[in-house]
């Protein structure tokens, strides 16, 4: 079974997001081992120059490459990453699966990702090139995941 694990900057508060990922956690259960780490934010002050925004970015993404797993095929989402539509997406987890027995998807804090991390990366994808709260991608890329594995399976939810 395929271990998909998330790497996170900050916690979610907001009930129905949290509703939101249990069910996908729930329904996800029977085509995946999931796993979603929520690593804190640093704090960001009301007057943010670029040193100190390089810094903060800095200390969250160096925690998140500490939690990678040395054997994940790991991919970044990220503006500037590759989009695809829900088909292409399963054809790309079903491909990363023939050579990986886990996926990591970053989602990185309000501030980005940094080069170092984004160069670690297998591959960066982007949903949107609309900005979201990072919170509400968890939610986004849980249901792609979900109608991901529902694509390959030939079962109906993607219509």
């Amino acid at each position: 079974m395929l271990n998909i694990q998330i790497i996170c900057i900050g916690k979610l508060k907001e009930t129905y997001l949290k509703s939101a990922i249990d069910e996908y956690r729930k329904r996800l259960s029977r085509y995946c081992k999931l796993e979603i780490l929520e690593l804190p934010d640093e704090k960001i002050p009301d007057k943010l120059n670029i040193n100190l925004s390089e810094e903060i970015k800095s200390k969250e993404c160096n925690n998140i490459i500490h939690h990678i797993r040395k054997d994940s095929y790991v991919i970044a989402l990220d503006l500037k990453g590759k989009t695809f539509t829900s088909e292409e997406f399963s054809s790309e987890i079903e491909k990363i699966s023939m050579t990986s027995s886990t996926i990591t998807f970053i989602i990185g804090g309000s501030l980005g990702l940094t080069k170092e991390l984004l160069n670690i990366c297998h591959q960066k994808i982007c949903f949107s090139t609309m900005t979201f709260p990072h919170q509400l991608i968890r939610v986004f890329l849980l249901e792609q995941v979900f109608r991901a594995f529902k694509i390959s399976n030939g079962e109906t939810y993607h219509r």
